[in-house]
């Protein structure tokens, strides 16, 4: 049956409702985000955040979009053709700045370094430019675009989970640092770190389980098309709330954000610790403003002790090991003062 105005089938009578329930949720997703990562941008170097900001913004936009276009079509009989392709566009957009974000997060970038090597830059540009067109061919039905948009996943979610498994294979040898170095304050910081990305490999091997099941799903029936794209829309929202709670802004254990500037190529920088003292009134002409992160190599609290000032410095030699190729993110050196 179709509507007698415009011919659109009364199948889609629900999707009007249905994209502005989501959009209501991805809206307030959007504004929860922005305004959270804005009041604790204090606690964690944010960049991260607001990188992942994007991807709630395009789907808001396209489920608007969405929306309008659907409501214009069963409310004012004018489906707009304009309307039809921003929708197409920015669900492209969405996808590509999904896979971003997961490229980004499993590089470590801002958990593991401050800023991603040349190399992964354009590694992450090429894919995310690659996967865009992909799509594109893929929607527009033209021939074996299908074959290479599951070689460009396939391609994707390897270098994913590649990546995530090597963060973890550093986050575990920090662990072990730490703990035979006995500076334990920094456990937590470290164990934080590996207990994110942990979950973190858990949700992206969910999604790679629901692009597995959309892309197998060839029917394209429009008398159940509203549950299936309920059941995605679902999905897709609470896939990206779970990883940006995990990935939110937050007052991180304490050394959290104790990050090399860059990555090294092929190699892993693994400091030594030391404790040395020196006494308070050296101490405060200590200058070097940029090492003020305090690591206790201590664990007694009893009334001598609750003077100690603990700070970071650089050691200027480090042990290089070879085959990996992200920093340790363990303390360079610290400083103990009495």
């Amino acid at each position: 049956m179709t509507n007698s105005g415009t011919g659109v089938d009364e199948s889609y009578r629900p999707l009007p409702t249905l994209y502005l329930t989501f959009l209501t949720f991805w809206f307030i997703s959007v504004c929860s985000w922005t305004t959270y990562t804005f009041r604790t941008r204090r606690f964690q170097w944010n960049n991260l955040q607001w990188a992942l900001t994007s991807v709630p913004l395009i789907k808001a936009l396209q489920l608007m979009l969405s929306f309008l276009f659907w409501y214009s079509c069963f409310n004012f009989q004018i489906c707009s053709l304009w309307m039809s392709f921003g929708v197409y566009v920015t669900g492209v957009l969405f996808q590509t700045a999904s896979l971003v974000s997961f490229l980004l997060i499993s590089h470590g970038y801002c958990i593991m370094c401050e800023r991603l090597s040349l190399n992964e830059r354009r590694t992450t540009a090429a894919l995310a430019c690659v996967f865009y067109l992909t799509v594109v061919g893929y929607k527009a039905c033209m021939p074996y675009f299908s074959v290479l948009l599951l070689l460009n996943y396939f391609i994707s979610f390897y270098m994913i989970f590649h990546h995530i498994s090597q963060n973890l294979l550093v986050l575990r040898e920090q662990l072990s640092i730490i703990e035979s170095e006995d500076v334990h304050t920094m456990h937590d910081a470290v164990y934080k770190k590996y207990t994110m990305f942990k979950k973190f490999q858990g949700a992206m091997q969910i999604v790679a389980t629901a692009e597995t099941v959309i892309y197998m799903n060839m029917d394209d029936s429009s008398e159940n098309y509203w549950i299936r794209l309920l059941i995605r829309e679902w999905a897709q929202l609470c896939i990206f709330v779970y990883i940006g709670w995990i990935f939110r802004s937050q007052d991180f254990a304490p050394h959290f954000t104790i990050i090399p500037a860059t990555k090294a190529k092929g190699e892993i920088l693994v400091p030594p610790i030391y404790s040395i003292e020196m006494d308070a009134a050296t101490f405060k002409e200590f200058s070097s403003h940029e090492w003020h992160i305090g690591v206790p190599t201590s664990t007694s609290h009893d009334e001598s002790n609750k003077d100690e000032v603990l700070v970071i410095i650089q050691h200027p030699r480090v042990q290089r090991i070879r085959k990996l190729d992200v920093f340790s993110h363990s303390a360079d050196s610290c400083v103990r003062s009495q």
